[in-house]
């Protein structure tokens, strides 16, 4: 790699450290984004290289912590959710679990909706108590519970560091009142975490409800296409650490990073420069340069993307509900789902494409619709252009107990569809002839 001169400046030089955009915006520049390929960067000297490592002159230091492809993509992901910062990872997995553990640690507790992804439901149940950390899972429709915020706040504690919850629940589609659960986290002086995988922010942007930080499996819509793995953590620059006095790791000089403290050093983006500077250095779930690339290339068409998978999903749920074969029907969008009045009010322009039915019979009678589907893959993911099957019972959400699977309800014969963005009289047909129609 060539020598950098002061006068031969990189093109998207990375500010993530700081809140602050220089020309050229990457944000807003329409020109295609170079692949930065590389694993370290030169520095001008010695005097520079220290500037870099003690935080005084932001910008690249090492490919594990940034690059300027992926620069591109967390100013972009930030921008659509409006945040003031983001951090890209290698996975959605990465950035739940960094999330978590830039909140709590051992002897802290998390407050956590039951109806969520299997992968995040395990993380908290069984792998983060192995490091000292508890969650305690709560039903949104609680029997007794007058709303949302009520189910919640009788499972928070004094070591409560956050309250987490999906825009749609995975796999079921359940909506949960996020400006009310909002309400509640801050008046306990903790964040609010959303996953915003299902919903995308072309659908909502979590902060317009109160919400503190976002988490997205970019793997997911963001990509779209099923070639990428990534995730994405979004900063809202909203939530006060300090005044919460909850998360002295964020506000207190940090003994691993030279005395600094984030919230002073770096202000409102102070969450996510935390985890970069900590946690990524430490752990090293580094999105790759080409992923971030790729991931861009999908962002360009997400609100096209979404909107086909939002028409043909209604017109999908339209040809289940009439179906003798269906005994259940799960989508927010349905007068008769408990999510209903919350969809008409978070969804004006549609609640994703993903979501369960509960065809008759068994788990023999889904595996044998499975089987019989010939457009729609099976495999274990989501929000893809193509259409998707599983049956989480034997597969997604198989780690689970009987009992688990029940609270999260999960059925043996419970199928999970993600409606993709082909001719809809073509998903239908295949629909159909797997029905054995």
């Amino acid at each position: 790699m060539a020598k950098k001169t002061d006068t031969d400046k990189w093109a998207f030089e990375t500010k993530q450290l700081h809140v602050g955009q220089e020309e050229p915006d990457p944000v807003t520049d329409a020109r295609a984004v170079p692949i930065y390929q590389t694993t370290s960067y030169v520095f001008h000297n010695s005097a520079h290289a220290a500037a870099r490592f003690n935080l005084s002159d932001a910008g690249n230091i090492y490919g594990r912590l940034t690059n300027s492809t992926q620069d591109v993509l967390e100013r972009r992901v930030a921008a659509l959710e409006n945040g003031v910062a983001a951090l890209a990872l290698a996975s959605g997995a990465a950035a739940v679990t960094y999330t978590f553990l830039n909140l709590a640690q051992a002897g802290d507790h998390i407050v956590s909706a039951k109806t969520i992804y299997g992968g995040t439901y395990n993380l908290l149940a069984h792998t983060l108590p192995l490091y000292g950390i508890t969650t305690t899972f709560v039903d949104p429709e609680e029997p007794g519970a007058k709303d949302h915020a009520e189910a919640f706040a009788k499972a928070i504690q004094p070591n409560t560091k956050a309250i987490f919850i999906e825009t749609l629940g995975n796999p079921n589609s359940n909506i949960i009142d996020i400006e009310a659960v909002a309400k509640l986290a801050h008046t306990h002086k903790i964040p609010l975490v959303v996953d915003d995988t299902f919903t995308t922010p072309f659908l909502i942007r979590p902060f317009d409800y109160g919400a503190d930080i976002v988490v997205i499996s970019a793997t997911k819509f963001l990509g779209g296409h099923g070639t990428t793995l990534g995730g994405v953590i979004v900063d809202s620059g909203a939530f006060d650490w300090e005044a919460s006095g909850k998360f002295p790791s964020i506000t207190q000089p940090n003994p691993s990073y030279h005395g600094i403290s984030f919230t002073k050093a770096v202000g409102k983006a102070a969450f996510a420069v935390k985890i970069r500077a900590i946690l990524l250095r430490d752990t090293g779930a580094a999105i790759s340069p080409f992923n971030a690339f790729l991931l861009l290339q999908g962002v360009e068409t997400l609100s096209l993307r979404v909107e086909r998978h939002v028409e043909n999903t209604l017109k999908v749920l339209d040809y289940l509900k009439k179906h003798p074969k269906v005994e259940k029907l799960h989508h927010p969008s349905l007068p008769d789902d408990p999510s209903n009045a919350l969809y008409k009010r978070y969804f004006p322009n549609g609640a994703g494409s993903i979501f369960t039915f509960e065809i008759k019979g068994g788990v023999r009678e889904a595996h044998e619709f499975i089987d019989r589907l010939q457009i729609f893959s099976l495999l274990a993911n989501v929000a893809d252009v193509k259409s998707l099957v599983i049956h989480p019972a034997t597969t997604t959400h198989s780690q689970c107990t009987e009992a688990e699977l029940l609270e999260q309800g999960i059925k043996p014969n419970t199928i999970r569809l993600s409606i993709g963005t082909e001719n809809i009289k073509d998903i239908i047909a295949d629909l159909e002839q797997a029905f054995g129609g």
